[in-house]
């Protein structure tokens, strides 16, 4: 739709910069953190699955109330086509990623004699039918690998919240956000995300009698992704200044994709198949998703407008305000 003029997008990298530092200081802490959790605190059944269900009403709130609107926005409405290919592409990759690698280990590595789940369904979460969380032997000898499984696909994934987080970071810049909201809903759905993926990487290390340094340097490693993803977007499209919104677009909505399927197939599913709390986990979700709406008020109220910041001129207003009419 526009660019920012040189001197402008000199000052705005500079801006984000800053803001994508302190972003990325406290995600790779929040993953740090997330692994020596259980080393902490003892884990239940209960804490764990509350906390699923907020992150994945707050992923899904993040994906349809802003990273939708912002790629919508950076496109125009001659680039819904383009828009909803990127969210199916993203959808259809985070599929075959979580089907591929099954990285997401949704049950704290103890759990104490009172608080076992009894769960009446088939539910596969390390890729053994039929489990009741109770695997024995044969599920200690298969944790002394599968991490490492669960490691890539994490990774991969991690890399895809940090292009993510980038791309609403560059979106926000050029709608005039002030430095300290850009990204702000994407970056609070990832910082609350990480603690729960490096739960699954080392609880699985754990039970293969991984010994601590280890567990600490591959989540340590696992951390890193998500700022590797956000600096190389942000580097990219520094780039290829002209390209930049239709880059941010395509990306914001390839993101909005990969949010949505790990809300709805990995995350939110755990409250079917977990009757005994379904009203305090649905009251989790609900917190979500409104989290996730209010952030919206912290918002300038064109940031999913179709029409560019005023920064950019008076003189290119009547083109963007005609852009619906075009076939």
């Amino acid at each position: 739709m526009f660019s920012l003029p040189p001197q402008a997008f000199v000052l705005a990298t500079g801006s984000i910069s800053i803001t994508l530092s302190v972003y990325c200081a406290l995600i790779v802490t929040a993953s740090l953190f997330g692994g020596y959790l259980p080393n902490l605190v003892k884990l239940t059944h209960k804490r764990m699955q509350l906390l699923i269900s907020f992150v994945g009403g707050l992923m899904l709130g993040i994906g349809l109330f802003h990273m939708l609107p912002h790629a919508l926005a950076e496109l125009g409405p001659v680039g819904l086509d383009r828009t909803m290919i990127s969210v199916m592409a993203g959808m259809v990759v985070t599929f075959f990623l979580l089907r591929m690698f099954h990285f997401h280990h949704h049950e704290p590595p103890e759990l104490p004699d009172d608080t076992v789940p009894e769960h009446d369904h088939a539910h596969d979460h390390g890729g053994h039918e039929g489990c009741s969380h109770g695997h024995g032997e044969h599920s200690h000898a298969h944790q002394n690998l599968s991490w490492l499984g669960v490691f890539i696909g994490l990774s991969l994934h991690t890399m895809l919240d940090g292009i993510a987080l980038g791309a609403s970071m560059r979106a926000d810049e050029a709608h005039g956000f002030s430095t300290l909201m850009m990204g702000l809903g994407t970056f609070l759905a990832i910082l609350l995300h990480k603690p729960l993926d490096a739960i699954s990487i080392t609880a699985l290390m754990r039970a293969g009698k991984w010994p601590t340094r280890t567990q600490f340097i591959v989540n340590g490693t696992f951390a890193l992704m998500c700022p590797l993803g956000a600096m190389l977007f942000l580097l990219g499209t520094s780039t290829f200044i002209e390209q930049q919104p239709q880059l941010v677009g395509t990306v914001l909505a390839f993101s909005a994709g990969v949010f949505l399927c790990i809300s709805l197939s990995d995350l939110l599913p755990e409250m079917e198949f977990h009757s005994h709390h379904r009203v305090p986990l649905s009251l989790a979700l609900l917190a979500g998703i409104v989290l996730a709406w209010c952030i919206r008020y912290l918002e300038p109220q064109r940031a999913h407008q179709f029409l560019p910041p005023p920064s950019v001129g008076i003189n290119a207003e009547p083109e963007f305000r005609e852009s619906p009419q075009n076939p």
